[in-house]
């Protein structure tokens, strides 16, 4: 008797990446949220691909020497001042300049099961280009992913809003989590957030000890 069918007999969930079947499943059931999904061939042997979507940040060098991540007083300038919003039409291009970071969120919205996860990574053709980036969904999420991107290239690259660029990998665990049974700072966005690495919580512990 097979390993998977002795799983199935008695209750107990495959873990892993999840496969074509496996992911239409959970969609059909209502379980896993990809919307919208505007072509069936999105759905791949083990991986959905996603699209950019319309709203893009854009992060900047001001006159500031560094970009404060310890604090975000009034009288100081906020992490998401560095940050430019813009947006773009399906079928319009976004330039990606060398070295410059860029946030956009996917066309597509999310909803995952509590116990799955996702991990995102470039379709070869873009990655080919020397784009890079490095994103994973936690279990339970909801909202367009958010995606950080860079063009690690010397030559500017035209990307197009609507097309298809990243691979998700969806990951199931042997049991759910309670990742957002707390408050998180990035949850629930259908545009992309600029860092919020000031508001770890950590953050005032340390402050604190070299207070003294």
């Amino acid at each position: 008797m097979g390993r998977n069918l002795i799983k199935r007999i008695i209750g107990i969930k495959n873990t892993g990446v999840l496969n074509k079947l496996e992911i239409t499943k959970l969609i059909s059931s209502k379980k896993l949220t990809i919307e919208p999904l505007l072509d069936k061939n999105q759905i791949g042997e083990i991986s959905v691909d996603l699209r950019i979507g319309t709203d893009f940040l854009t992060l900047h060098q001001g006159r500031e020497a560094f970009i404060d991540t310890t604090q975000d007083l009034i009288e100081k300038r906020p992490i998401k001042s560095h940050f430019t919003e813009t947006r773009r039409r399906v079928g319009e291009g976004f330039l990606l300049h060398p070295a410059q970071p860029v946030l956009f969120s996917t066309l597509e919205y999310l909803k995952l099961p509590e116990d799955v996860y996702v991990i995102l990574s470039l379709r070869s053709s873009y990655s080919r280009l020397g784009l890079t980036i490095s994103t994973i969904i936690q279990p339970g999420y909801c909202g367009c992913a958010s995606i950080e991107i860079v063009n690690s290239g010397n030559t500017p690259i035209k990307i197009l809003a609507g097309a298809r660029i990243v691979q998700a990998r969806f990951v199931r665990l042997n049991e759910k989590s309670e990742y957002f049974k707390t408050h998180r700072k990035y949850s629930c966005q259908v545009r992309p957030v600029a860092s919020k690495a000031n508001e770890d919580d950590e953050l005032i512990k340390l402050i604190s000890i070299n207070a003294f």
